[in-house]
């Protein structure tokens, strides 16, 4: 049988920059505490918590002081740093540079619809980290829309300032705003609506990538922790293509029957799993086969 790890797959630049500041303080001081899960994969939050990594929730944020406390790469809202400067906590800050600059420009964005009355719109998972961080930014004013039916929170008598969290898909992005469109055109209403493209090439172009590895396997092992957003996402584009994809957090989870009579696996994974993950799922098949 042949078993082969998609290159494509693994930790993006955001979460391999995270965990690496991480590593380094620990590797100094032995402890540090994380707002929120540094990386949506257990497996990986686990390794690090061994090694010193203790995850915290912004409600503990507030009762701690004097201490060092790691921004993952998901980025915060601005209540982050005033709670910090008021605790007299040090913020290392690895939040990823496509997500700042995503909330500068939302920022801006605000600042410009407020003179007009308008709104900031994100197309995102409503209490996901990355789009808390960018709510934030308006003063919790923005609207959140992730399927057809939250366009009607949006006022389409008004203006519009339409982003995207960074990890949706883009064809997900391109269906609201082209129904968005549709409904500002049949309210006969000209109204100033602008679309702001802000998905994460680095993610979205794993998509297209994804469907020809699918394509080129008998049997798909998608590896991912369930709470990534962007790990159930491209397990269905891989799951669309080959019926015989198999989504796993660890390699415990994986069912003997599904190799039977099979020449061509593929393992792929989310921007949030770690390369060492799959690799050890590869070896698991490799035991079970031989078995």
């Amino acid at each position: 049988m042949q078993i082969t790890i998609d290159k494509n797959s693994g930790f993006c630049f955001g979460v391999v920059f995270a965990i690496s500041v991480a590593e380094e303080e620990l590797k100094k001081s032995g402890k540090l505490y994380c707002l929120g899960d540094i990386v949506h994969n257990n497996k990986e939050v686990d390794r690090l918590n061994q090694i010193g990594l203790q995850i915290i929730t912004p409600e503990e944020l507030k009762n701690i002081h004097d201490c060092k406390v790691l921004i993952r790469a998901h980025g915060e809202p601005p209540e982050t740093y005033r709670i910090a400067v008021e605790n007299n906590i040090e913020l290392i800050d690895a939040s990823c540079p496509v997500v700042l600059k995503l909330q500068n420009r939302i920022r801006k964005g605000f600042d410009d619809m407020k003179k007009t009355n308008g709104q900031i719109v994100i197309y995102g998972k409503e209490g996901h980290a990355e789009v808390n961080g960018l709510l934030g930014q308006t003063l919790n004013h923005a609207i959140i829309v992730n399927s057809e039916d939250d366009i009607n929170k949006i006022d389409l008598s008004k203006p519009v300032f339409f982003y995207s969290q960074t990890t949706q898909s883009t064809e997900g992005f391109q269906k609201i705003i082209s129904i968005i469109r549709q409904r500002i055109e049949a309210n006969k209403i000209p109204i100033r609506f602008v679309a702001n493209d802000t998905v994460c090439r680095q993610v979205s172009n794993r998509g297209p990538q994804l469907r020809k590895f699918a394509a080129d396997h008998e049997v798909i092992i998608f590896v991912s922790g369930k709470k990534s957003a962007n790990g159930i996402y491209l397990y269905k584009v891989c799951l669309k293509v080959n019926a015989k994809t198999y989504m796993i957090s660890d390699k415990d989870e994986l069912n003997s029957t599904w190799f039977k009579n099979v020449k061509s696996v593929g393992i792929c994974g989310a921007t949030s799993t770690p390369m060492w993950l799959m690799e050890d799922v590869a070896e698991e098949i490799h035991t079970i086969v031989k078995s």
